[in-house]
This record gives structure tokens, sequence and C-alpha cells, in this order.
């Protein structure tokens, strides 16, 4: 097992990591639409806040290893669910091969942000 750490995406802001490589999977933590190198939000609308997850997310895939494209299993959580059209929209441009997928609405995100993405890739 090896732990993912890059500078490219927000560092963790609990005792957790951004993601580790086990085996040819790669398993990343739920990213949310922080800066990285500030840690502030970036955006105040779903698309913005969206927008800024998958490019943390990319971030944390590519020092694992692996890719957008690779991504098996994601895990979505949304603060509030009449998002959920606006977030497919801009879920869609990314994750072209549509992998399998959960999209729960929750009652609070860390630092009340609207959206949360983890995920699952192969390595390689």
């Amino acid at each position: 097992m090896k732990e993912i750490q890059t500078t490219a995406a927000p560092a963790a802001i609990g005792p957790y990591s951004q993601g580790f490589v086990s085996g040819n999977l790669v398993f990343t933590s739920g990213q949310i639409p922080l800066l990285p190198g500030t840690g502030e939000t970036a955006g105040k609308t779903i698309a913005e806040q969206t927008e800024q997850v998958i490019k943390n997310l990319q971030a944390v895939l590519e020092a694992g290893g692996s890719s957008l494209s690779r991504v098996v299993k994601t895990t979505c959580f949304l603060a509030d669910m009449n998002d959920f059209a606006v977030f497919n929209e801009v879920y869609a441009k990314y994750f072209t091969g549509k992998p399998a997928r959960s999209t729960v609405a929750v009652r609070q995100l860390p630092k009340n942000v609207l959206v949360e993405i983890e995920a699952v890739a192969e390595a390689g």
C-alpha cells in the first residue's frame, strides 16, 4: 500500500490521507472544492464547486498513477438534491466513461461546501 500526497490538491483537513494505492487500485478520499495552497472554498455555485472538486480529484488520481478516465466508481455527496441536474452537467463533461456512481444528499458537508466526490480507479 502506498499513500498519495500531492500539493496539486488541498491537504487533508483531518486525520486522513488524500488517497492510497493498493494493488492496481487507487482510492481517493472525498474531495471538496478547496483551492490547493490556500484552503479557501472555490466558487459559490454548484457548477463552480463541482469543477474545483473534479480538478482536485484529478490531481490526487494523477499523483496515484491514474486518471479520471480510469475511474470505476464514484460516490458523490450533495448538500442539496435540487443541485442534481447542474451537478450532472458538470460531472458528465469529465466522466465520459460513465463509471458506476452513487449520489446522496447529506445534511452538511465540511466547510459548508455544496459537493464532495470520492473515487476508486485503476492504477497504471
